[in-house]
């Protein structure tokens, strides 16, 4: 049987999965390991099933012994890992595409609610008590008739336009190509950002994040926004300069932001503790049972295909 490092603790059905299949080694207390910790550990293994706290760079790559064949990210996305690194020493990386679209979408749906009808204030009021109604309490952006954007109009985008177009909002997307008719579900089209910004009411970032991507919403972006734009993010944290988007918040040129998603997690940027009109999660995206236990079950998944048959479908490098 393989030697399988896990470098986190995984759902028990999962974990059960994983030691039919290989001699795994298991993460019992959740422990967040170091870059030379996974490097020791990983010593007479075949691979490693990592997460995405696990920053996999080029230097701890370098440095892992040459049986390791294969990193299999529990994760649809692969930042944390250097793919060319890991190319050059022989060691195939694969994701978790799919399985976690329609949990994902559904707090995508979550952060453009949360933003737009203040969720943040309003939850804070109902716990400190005593609130006084007003005709102008808590006013808040009704979704009905809004447009919103959707940046990256891949599984994930596609599934929050549905499920905003059925609460009556008006969908604008913008991605490397347009879709097809049936896909596109009577969006319109938006061949750059500067486009798609300026008529988005809300925006609902759902592209990967990659040097193309990399603060695509930054300190000249935010000025292509109606004034009074909503902005969301269930993508990466490293499409949105924070800096940028926190100014825009406090000068109110963006009138809230809906997070899930960060720069330097779990550090957010303190930034936004301060603003009340920010909407923040702490990555709840694929935070569902059943798509945790998919995710982890396609990571293994993958990791015996390739086994098996020396490649694998999801390999991203």
């Amino acid at each position: 049987m393989k030697k399988i490092l896990i470098t986190r603790k995984l759902i028990k059905d999962s974990e059960d999965k994983a030691s039919k299949i290989f001699n795994p080694i298991f993460n019992t207390n959740d422990e967040l390991y170091s870059q030379s910790k996974v490097i020791d550990m990983s010593r007479g293994c075949d691979g490693i099933l990592t997460s995405l706290t696990d920053k996999m760079d080029k230097g701890t790559i370098s440095k892992l012994p040459d049986t390791i064949k294969i990193i299999s990210n529990f994760a649809v996305g692969f930042g944390n890992i250097d793919l060319n690194a890991a190319k050059e020493k022989g060691i195939a990386v694969t994701n978790t595409p799919d399985v976690l679209s329609d949990a994902t979408a559904e707090i995508g749906i979550l952060l453009i609610l949360g933003a737009c009808r203040r969720a943040s204030e309003g939850i804070q009021s109902a716990k400190d008590g005593g609130w006084k109604w007003s005709a102008d309490y808590l006013i808040g952006k009704q979704l009905t008739g809004t447009r919103l954007g959707v940046l990256g109009m891949g599984r994930i985008g596609q599934k929050i336009a549905r499920i905003a177009k059925s609460l009556g909002m008006v969908i604008h997307y913008h991605n490397r190509s347009k879709l097809s008719e049936d896909k596109e579900n009577g969006a319109t089209y938006h061949d750059n950002i500067k486009s798609l910004f300026s008529v988005s009411d809300v925006l609902s970032i759902c592209c990967p994040a990659t040097k193309e991507t990399e603060n695509m919403i930054n300190k000249e972006t935010v000025e292509y926004f109606p004034k009074g734009a909503v902005i969301t993010n269930v993508a990466r944290g490293d499409i949105v300069d924070d800096d940028a988007l926190i100014d825009a918040l406090n000068r109110r040129k963006i009138y809230a932001a809906g997070l899930d998603v960060y720069k330097n997690e779990p550090n957010l940027n303190p930034g936004y503790l301060k603003i009340k009109s920010a909407f923040i999660l702490p990555h709840l995206g694929s935070a569902t049972k059943d798509t945790r236990i998919a995710m982890a079950n396609l990571a293994i998944d993958n990791i015996d295909e390739f086994f098996n048959t020396g490649s694998c479908v999801n390999k991203v490098n």
